[in-house]
This record gives structure tokens, sequence and C-alpha cells, in this order.
């Protein structure tokens, strides 16, 4: 098969008019399997003996006889192909190959927050503040960068991410953050909006509006993005529950903590940016992303020097050295 086609000659790519993919992929393992599908490491093979490592994730065939699966999957695609920011995971490529419906990913080699958070449980110990709160940050950072993204026409998309959860932020070994999975968001005119008719995400890191089927906008995001970060610097979620039911219930209705009441030791101003994220009243919330991500980077970084890449990169090796020992060549900074 040839690499491209041309109507005429051409004498350089500025003519080119199809073009024709000769990519194809090598699966190496899998990484999850949930109820919808999988996701696999994989290489993808190119021209001249090219190769780049991937994630593949995939639907199972036998849901890719509901078209509502399907509007699902090609609705997160078109989403996120043109959303490029160093803290969200890229995509590459939509596929399909027979029955199974594909999307090719940026490979993180690394761990989601979640394996994270338990990894520390399981030596009795916590995360960091400052390393807790950078992390926040970027995530922040990532939402700032959806929440605003305009279409080619210069139109705002309105994206709500509606499932921002530890297991959708994914630290690598290089100490970079990347939020995952938007296949449950909102946008204009891209994807499907169900809400009032069913509730979509994770019940212990969703928003008030989206447990009680109300209407969500960025706000939404910001709140779920404060769970997140209570659970990550307090080792707990407040919103446990035996069912998902009183789990909704306690989402809508039940009080939470004042953070520093919960752990005296907890700074203040992170007390206070938890609990401004946490109103149950989208209008006391912080009003978009961006004012969030700047009072946590003020927090660790207006009198010192603060956390780096290059100081989630060293926290995970101590934390994983199994996986992740220093490399040669690893880079280091003040104090550490």
């Amino acid at each position: 098969m040839p690499l491209f086609r041309r109507k005429r000659a051409a004498e350089n790519l500025d003519d080119l008019e199809q073009f024709e993919d000769t990519a194809r992929f090598t699966i190496v393992r899998k990484i999850a399997e949930g109820g919808m599908g999988a996701v696999y490491e994989a290489v993808l093979h190119g021209a001249q003996g090219f190769e780049k490592v991937v994630a593949i994730k995939s639907i199972h065939t036998t849901l890719t006889e509901d078209p509502a699966f399907i509007e699902l999957f090609v609705g997160e695609a078109k989403l996120v192909a043109d959303l490029v920011h160093q803290n969200i995971i890229q995509t590459y490529q939509l596929g399909r190959s027979g029955d199974l419906w594909y999307m090719a990913l940026e490979y993180v080699d690394g761990v989601n927050l979640a394996e994270l958070e338990r990894r520390h449980a399981d030596r009795g110990s916590r995360m960091p503040v400052d390393i807790g709160v950078y992390v926040a940050s970027r995530v922040a950072r990532a939402l700032e960068y959806a929440h605003t993204k305009r279409d080619r026409k210069g139109e705002p998309l309105h994206v709500v991410h509606r499932d921002v959860s530890p297991k959708n932020v994914m630290v690598s070994r290089d100490g970079f953050v990347k939020l995952a999975d938007f296949g449950i968001a909102k946008a204009a005119n891209l994807m499907k909006d169900l809400e009032g008719e069913v509730v979509m995400g994770k019940a212990r890191y969703m928003s008030p509006e989206q447990a009680q089927y109300l209407p969500t906008d960025a706000r939404s995001d910001l709140f779920s993005l404060g769970v997140v970060t209570y659970e990550m610097l307090l080792g707990q979620n407040p919103f446990v529950a035996e069912t998902t039911e009183a789990i909704l219930e306690a989402v809508a209705k039940r009080a939470i903590p004042v953070p520093h009441e919960v752990d005296p030791s907890l700074p203040v101003e992170v007390s206070r940016i938890l609990s401004r994220a946490l109103e149950r009243d989208p209008a006391k919330r912080y009003p978009d992303a961006g004012s969030m991500a700047y009072d946590l980077e003020h927090f660790i970084y207006h009198d010192r020097f603060g956390p780096t890449v290059v100081t989630l990169q060293q926290h995970l090796a101590q934390l994983f050295p199994e996986r992740f020992a220093p490399r040669a060549g690893a880079g280091t900074q003040p104090g550490t």
C-alpha cells in the first residue's frame, strides 16, 4: 500500500491531496480492563523502522452493537483531538478494525493518583502537602485549558470533564501530571448531553449538581478536584458511604468537615482553598480553574523554592523503587 496518493504529479507536500495511513500496532500488555473496554500498552510502527510506545484504548466488541457506546467513544475522540496540553494525555488517532473501535493515546509510564495514595497508605504515610498541592495545581491548569478551549471557528466548546478522580490523574516516572479520560465529558455540539437523564461519573468525586441530575458547568470539575485534593492530603474521602445512593445523598447534603480541623497540621491557606472549591453553591466556588490554580501555586511558590517535576520524579522513585529507580543523569534540585 502506498504511503500517499496524488491525483497529479507533485513536487512538494503542499500538493498532497490524499493520505493513506500505513501505521500498525503491536500489543505489548494489557494495562487495565473495565466493563466497557480495555487499555493496552502497544508499539506503533511506521516507515523505516519507526517505533513509538502508545496506549490503545478499546471498546469491548460485545458493546459495539450499541450505538450509544460508539457515540460516546467517537465523541470523546473528537473532543480530545485538539486538546494539546502538557497536563492532558494526548490522543493521536481514532481507528476501527472490523468490530474493534480504538484510540491511540499518549503512553504514560507511571502510576495514577489512586495507586500513589494506596502506596502511601501501605507505608502509613500521607502525601506531603507541597507535593499534593503541586499535583492539584497541574490538574487545575489542565482543566483551565480544557474549559477555555475553542473550536476552529473560535467558538467556546464549554468542556466539562465530569470525571475528575484519582484514577484519571496520572503521574509519570519523570514527574509530569496528566489528566486522562474525557470519556463522559460534555462539550457544545460534540458530545450528547444526557444531564437530567443519567448520573455520569464516580459518585464519591461528583459535584452536588452532578449527584442531583442538575446541569453542570466548569465549576463542577473544581468541586471534584477539591474532593480529590482533600482525599490526597487528608487520607480520607468526605463522602464515604455503603451504597451509591448513600454516597450521592452525602455529596448533596452531608456537611464537609473543615480540612484543618480534620488535621490541624494542614496549613490554613490550603484549608481555605479546599473549602472554597468544596462550596456546594457553585456561585461560592472559584469562578474558574485558573483562579484555583493561582491560589494553589501561590501557596507553594510565593515564599520558597516549591516543588517541580523533579520533586515529583524523586518522590515517585522513593515510593516505588521497584518500578521507578532513579535513572543515570536524573536531575536534582536544591534541598533534595
